[in-house]
């Protein structure tokens, strides 16, 4: 947010909610998080402790984070903002859910589509982000250059993160569940 050179598609989105409803972005956040749960049913995901905590948790951190990162004009450390951004979130979406306490709402219909289709991490990833963002954009949400970095981005960045924090077809199987198991 702070580079000022376009949000994350997620919050393209979010800003196209908000500005709809006239809720603070961290309270669309949360709303959002809990209603991409119900997408989860046809994926057969399971939600865990670490669902929960993160559906709440990055609506805080949101609202908290806007007043404690600087603004700025200097364009090389706006870009330095945008590419430590991503990386933070590759690096902490590959650790949180390496740690097994139930992924995300958003990084659910990842590892969901990843499971229940095949297609790859960097692939599910990647779809979710541009299907978001297309829609955020028709509802009014602000993109830039830093959207495209992200949307086409995190994807192969989460695919490397989760193999950097080893986890094995049996981790992904105790976020997502099998259909055999139930």
């Amino acid at each position: 947010m702070r580079s000022e050179l376009g949000v994350p598609p997620w919050d393209v989105f979010h800003q196209g909610v908000s500005r709809h409803t006239g809720l603070g972005l961290g309270t669309v956040l949360i709303i959002v998080a809990f209603c991409v749960l119900l997408l989860w049913i046809p994926l057969r995901l399971r939600p865990g402790l670490g669902t929960l905590l993160n559906a709440i948790e990055i609506g805080l951190v949101e609202n908290l984070a806007q007043d404690l990162i600087p603004e700025t004009k200097n364009m090389v450390i706006r870009i330095i903002f945008m590419l430590l951004g991503l990386t933070i979130i590759a690096a902490g979406s590959g650790l949180y859910i390496g740690a097994q306490f139930g992924s995300g709402p958003r990084d659910g219909l990842m590892l969901g589509l990843n499971k229940r289709f095949g297609i790859s991490v960097r692939l599910a990833r990647t779809l979710v982000e541009i299907v978001v963002m297309v829609i955020g954009i028709f509802m009014g949400g602000h993109i830039g250059l830093g959207t495209f970095v992200f949307a086409f981005g995190i994807g192969p960045m989460v695919q490397v993160a989760l193999r950097t924090f080893k986890m094995s077809t049996t981790q992904q199987d105790a976020v997502v569940g099998e259909a055999s198991e139930q």
